[in-house]
């Protein structure tokens, strides 16, 4: 009996694929935050796995030993070396060493055991890969949508998810906006009276600085706040009698240049870098707070405050320095010559006083840079080449690819990504990227409808493809499918089969809405929703609108351009993508991807249900958009000749059957939810902008009315 039970035993092990009895001892120096963490973290995984860590070094199956190698290896590169019963994991730095353990980690999750670990060695592409996450206190906007992730955000535990989710996709920045940081942060000494807290609060708001940057410094990245100019606390205004609108909720206001203000603002930065010494760093910006300056008077209060002060501070410190938004005296967005030759003289003027390269951020087509991977636009129109001419060489540009276009379906296209670093990061000036929203907080769940247990607490666990593919395509655009595809199966085994190149066919149709309608900023597109800035009004975009509205990507064709030219006998290059064209891809992509998710049984697992709706989500939006254009060119084509206006009904009608799918598949599991919007009337009767997909159909079904009436 004992001998059946032992083989019971022996196969249950060899078929777990755990490894019950084998001993593993880390050695590690223990004395170094950044190295006791990457043995944390491989501590967990290998107990998961049902290995036996030991404190012993006699005795052991296998040694792991953890060490940081700068001379054979570059910064933040790694290597893994198997040799009999040691795995040697070499950082290039503590940075590198982190990486390496969670690489590791990574094989151990996806259940491949230790003995049959594989040499391998990564180094990282871009130096800079950081995310932008706009805090919500004293937010850029007031809103409901972002004041909402305040007591979430607030929580300790949601940032060691947050970061360690950054450092497992190999980020290595986090930056925190918000309109005046310094609030805060400290109680300005020389300024006592601009301080809004008691003791005991500012006390709590200080413990919670502390222990974010703590915790990020253990896990290998770099912080920043990041601000706009000039904004005060009202304590600090009311009491001087100054900067009479310059705080929160105001944005959009004048710069008080008043010399108490740039003492007041000297000195905070200044004692911020002081009192938190694991800040690494300032961003800084040309923007919303300084309208009545010149592009000159902004940069040299830039200058003269904000640069001072954290070259005062007395310590190594590192700058992000944005690219001007403006180029006259108002808040307005704008480029010139004159502004770019203004802003590179600055960062050239100061040398190498700064830890590192300057930090430059330029917004990849504005606010909406998932879209096409050609630099089309950045922040006020066309971008000169001042920034590059000759090369720099103190500063590296940073590209900003905001997402204001997908905040409740789950996104992925690694192609795009790949497609993206490969287009713009082949000269030495480009230092990496930032990814991040500006009018979405990704903390609180505002979206789950379902009472079924999901595999998420926070809204970024739920776009954990959109965090990987960035993160680790940023660090190492070779990084194969594979890797990407081996988590699904490790969160859904056999069913997450299909469901990545499900979610690049499907969510596809988000890049394509984005190439076909221009747009500028943050909420003149949302494509998730099909929605526009139409005047001073956010709307569905119709088929008037889609019909008259330019392209983002040169490549592509708007409807009017097309059926004006083919009305003409003009024929159209094969790289050129017009509408018709557009529509036999959105057709041919999104059948393949409902095809490909069909079969899913999803009973049981409302996670995996999730991950299969929003692929059907977003191809049903596809298959809307075929049509929607399809119905476009007809009705367009009615106009100039008086012919398909039937046709352009039908086709109008079959895009309110796929919008009514998306209403069929999202209204049982999705909320209404709150959106950012500048005119807080979002829709009629709805003072909270509250968005779902249903709540628009009635503007959806306005198409087919459009195409009865027949003219405009």
């Amino acid at each position: 009996m004992k001998k059946i039970i032992l083989l019971l035993i022996t196969v249950s092990y060899l078929f777990s694929g755990t490894a019950f009895s084998t001993n593993v001892f880390l050695q590690y120096k223990k004395d170094v935050p950044q190295i006791k963490y990457a043995a944390r973290k491989l501590t967990e995984a290998l107990t998961e796995k049902n290995y036996n860590v030991t404190d012993a070094n006699t005795n052991y199956d296998i040694l792991i030993s953890l060490d940081v190698d700068s001379i054979q290896l570059g910064a933040e590169a790694f290597s893994i070396i198997p040799e009999d019963k040691v795995i040697t994991i070499y950082g290039g730095d503590k940075r590198g060493l982190i990486y390496g353990a969670l690489a590791l980690v990574e094989h151990l999750k996806n259940g491949i055991a230790l003995k049959d670990v594989k040499p391998e060695r990564d180094k990282p592409r871009l130096e800079f890969r950081g995310i932008k996450f706009n805090l919500p206190w004293h937010t850029y906007r007031p809103s409901s949508a972002l004041d909402q992730h305040y007591e979430t955000v607030r929580n300790l535990k949601f940032w060691e998810a947050f970061l360690d989710m950054m450092v497992e996709n190999r980020f290595n920045v986090i930056s925190l906006w918000n309109l005046d940081p310094y609030t805060f942060m400290i109680k300005p000494k020389n300024f006592p009276e601009a301080s809004p807290w008691p003791v005991k609060e500012m006390a709590e708001w200080q413990h919670f600085y502390h222990e974010l940057f703590r915790m990020a410094k253990e896990r290998g990245l770099d912080t920043y706040i990041v601000h706009w100019n000039i904004f005060v606390s009202k304590q600090f205004a009311e009491a001087h009698n100054v900067a009479k609108q310059n705080f929160y909720p105001h944005y959009f206001v004048k710069g008080d240049t008043s010399e108490i203000v740039r003492r007041y603002m000297r000195d905070c930065v200044k004692q911020v870098l002081q009192e938190y010494s694991n800040l690494d760093g300032i961003g800084v910006s040309h923007g919303e707070g300084m309208a009545g300056m010149t592009p000159l008077q902004r940069q040299e209060w830039v200058d003269d405050v904000i640069i001072k002060g954290m070259l005062e501070a007395g310590r190594p410190v590192k700058l992000i320095h944005r690219v001007p938004f403006s180029s006259g005296t108002s808040s307005d967005p704008g480029v010139s010559k004159n502004v770019e030759e203004v802003t590179r003289a600055a960062m050239e003027n100061l040398g190498n006083s700064f830890e590192g390269p300057i930090w430059t951020p330029i917004k990849f087509n504005w606010s909406h840079g998932h879209s096409t991977p050609e630099l089309v636009k950045v922040h006020g129109g066309k971008l000169g080449d001042t920034y590059f001419k000759p090369d720099p060489k103190n500063y590296k540009i940073v590209w900003t690819v905001r997402n204001e276009d997908f905040f409740a379906l789950r996104w992925g296209v690694p192609d795009f990504i790949r497609k993206h670093i490969a287009e713009n990061c082949q000269e030495d000036y480009v230092g990496g990227y930032f990814i991040g929203s500006e009018t979405y907080i990704p903390a609180l769940d505002y979206f789950t409808a379902v009472k079924e247990p999901v595999d998420w607490k926070w809204a970024f666990q739920r776009q954990w493809l959109f965090y990987k593919l960035w993160g680790r395509l940023l660090y190492d655009p070779k990084t194969p499918d594979k890797v990407f595809q081996a988590e699904f199966n490790r969160r859904y085994g056999s069913k997450g089969d299909n469901l990545l190149k499900a979610y690049e066919l499907a969510s596809n149709t988000q890049l394509r809405l984005a190439c076909l309608y221009d747009s500028k900023w943050d909420f003149t597109l949302y494509c998730e929703g099909f929605l526009a800035l139409q005047g001073d009004t956010t709307k569905y975009i119709s088929v008037n609108q889609l019909i008259d509205q330019p392209t983002m990507a040169p490549e592509y064709v708007s409807v009017k351009n097309y059926v004006e030219k083919t009305l003409k006998g003009v024929t159209f290059a094969n790289d050129r993508v017009t509408p018709d064209k557009l529509a036999a891809m959105l057709e041919k992509d999104n059948r393949e991807a409902l095809r490909l998710v069909e079969n899913i049984d999803v009973s049981g697992n409302a996670s995996l249900m999730y991950e299969v709706a929003d692929v059907k989500v977003w191809a049903y939006l596809g298959l809307h958009l075929a049509e929607k254009l399809r119905g476009a060119i007809a009705l367009e084509t009615y106009r100039l000749q008086g012919r398909l206006q039937d046709e352009a009904i039908q086709h109008l009608k079959k895009a309110l059957g796929y919008w009514d799918k998306v209403i069929e598949i999202t209204r049982p599991i999705y909320k209404d939810m709150p959106l950012t919007h500048y005119n807080h009337n979002f829709f009629t009767a709805n003072k909270n902008n509250l968005f779902h997909w249903a709540l628009i159909r009635d503007e959806v079904a306005r198409d087919v009315d459009i195409a009865l009436a027949g003219k405009k």
